[in-house]
């Protein structure tokens, strides 16, 4: 039998991920982006908070509603510390600068993603989600082997989740138009750099394929 990553999901042993959709780094009050001036802001984030609202986050929102109607399992995860000063945190994050305090509102998802009372949500201290939390080995007892992936910032984060999903034994599926970084031309290099990781789809045709299961 042929080995492939174009497996349509099995719905008992899926789940979708959301990375990083957190005040944080997705809302104008986050910490991230303190100290920007309105023109500053604009200049430098503008174009990325325009297709957060306008195209990303109804996608997420789609792909929540769909995947919870399915039965299939949602989960987040977002930058935060379990120490209120960072202590505990990457080095890579005490060097650039990234603490998000335990409980803070920073490291809550946003308003518009907001996780069901039963979803799980895993803080992370570093850019992969399988190197500072224990989501490994939840998925695995949830049953979970085929792993939807969704979030910011395309080239960063979601990168570091899906090489190291891939690398854990995962089927990987990106949601191509549910991530987003902040140029174009970033997210769709990044799109061919780690196409050969993952199964890529949009979020239409992933939403038809559930729907179908």
């Amino acid at each position: 039998m042929e080995l492939t990553r174009d497996l349509p999901l099995e719905h008992d042993q899926s789940g979708l991920l959301f990375i990083d959709v957190q005040n944080f780094a997705a809302h104008r009050d986050g910490a991230e982006f303190e100290g920007l001036t309105n023109a500053d802001f604009d200049a430098k984030f503008g174009w990325f908070f325009e297709q957060l609202k306008s195209r990303i986050v109804p996608n997420m929102q789609a792909l929540q509603k769909g995947f919870r109607a399915a039965g299939i399992e949602v989960l987040y995860t977002t930058i935060e510390s379990l120490t209120k000063d960072g202590r505990d945190r990457s080095l890579d994050y005490k060097i650039t600068g990234f603490n998000v305090p335990k409980g803070s509102w920073d490291g809550k998802v946003i308003d518009e993603l907001a996780p069901a009372d039963d979803e799980i949500v895993f803080p992370k201290s570093s850019s992969s989600v399988f190197v500072s939390t224990h989501i490994d080995y939840v998925l695995r007892n949830l049953g979970i082997k085929q792993l939807v992936l969704a979030g910011i910032v395309t080239d960063q984060c979601v990168e570091s989740a899906i090489r190291d999903a891939c690398d854990l034994g995962y089927l990987v599926t990106q949601v191509t138009d549910a991530c987003m970084t902040y140029t174009q031309e970033r997210h769709d290099n990044s799109l061919k750099t780690i196409k050969g990781y993952c199964r890529q789809v949009t979020t239409a045709e992933l939403l038809d394929e559930i729907g179908r299961g």
